[in-house]
């Protein structure tokens, strides 16, 4: 270890304000043991480059390994919302074509029911009219009977006053 200042100087220094060679020997003496101690105690707290250059190593790898353990775990998070989303998508997707195809048995069945309503409307004035057709011809029937039977009777009248007649 190097003092930083000159231990014979002080020695004589001493001597000059009145202390004898040895008092100001122990004087030095006793302030070298201090300084030394106290020396001792900041080296022991100190770190040498290389210490902190290897320490400085460590961390930065710590810090690099923790940096790969959240891309890892980022990647695994972004991978099981995908996976997440595309289910969701997936369920929505179904759930559309289910609605859509209710929707279109929906439509096929309102379209059948028309389809028979008017089958069924059809059927009626069909019906209607074949009734219609069948009353005009008996009411027609019955207008020939009526009038074939005016017809014989003005004859048997007219006979009737011929025969007066004659």
């Amino acid at each position: 270890r190097k003092l930083f200042f000159d231990t014979h100087a002080l020695v004589c220094l001493l001597e000059e304000n009145g202390f004898t060679t040895q008092q100001s020997e122990v004087i030095v003496s006793a302030l070298v043991k201090i300084m030394n101690t106290n020396l001792d105690m900041i080296y022991k707290d100190m770190v040498t480059k290389i210490q902190q250059e290897i320490a400085l190593q460590q961390v930065m790898s710590h810090i690099g390994g923790v940096k790969k353990d959240m891309i890892i775990l980022e990647k695994s998070e972004f991978s099981a919302l995908r996976s997440e989303n595309e289910d969701e998508i997936t369920k929505v997707r179904a759930d559309n074509k289910l609605n859509l195809n209710l929707e279109k048995s929906r439509v096929k069945e309102l379209h059948a029911q028309q389809d028979r309503a008017l089958t069924q409307t059809d059927r009626k004035i069909d019906t209607e009219v074949a009734d219609l057709k069948t009353m005009l011809e008996s009411h027609k029937l019955d207008n020939i009977k009526y009038l074939a039977g005016s017809v014989f009777t003005c004859l048997t009248v007219a006979l009737g006053f011929y025969r007066l007649w004659i």
